[in-house]
């Protein structure tokens, strides 16, 4: 468990993806550029649950002040968030108009 001010120190913004690329020689991977109130890359592995068209325009909600990671030699600049089973990968995203960049609180 952690306690609620821990909670606090997580970013989440509602951002829109602007971009959707391949990463050449990974199967599962897409090289994302997302508004978040300020452009970022995110390196997602959605590829087999998601086509590009399917992707571009979507708003989702991205873990902002995580620490960067590198995969495939691309810095991952955050987290989008998703709920998955033995199944399928599902992207969350927003029900309604909003700004990127919107604080989720």
């Amino acid at each position: 468990m952690i306690n609620f001010n821990d909670f606090k120190k997580v970013e989440l913004k509602v951002g829109e993806i602007l971009e959707v690329d391949d990463i050449p020689s990974a199967d599962k991977l897409y090289l994302l550029k997302v508004d978040t109130g300020e452009e970022r890359t995110l390196v997602a592995g959605i590829k087999k649950h998601y086509s590009k068209k399917e992707l571009i325009g979507k708003k989702i909600i991205v873990v902002c002040n995580l620490e960067e990671k590198e995969l495939k030699g691309i810095k991952s600049q955050g987290m989008l968030l998703a709920a998955s089973d033995d199944e399928k990968v599902v992207l969350l995203t927003v029900d309604k108009k909003i700004e990127n960049g919107s604080k989720i609180s």
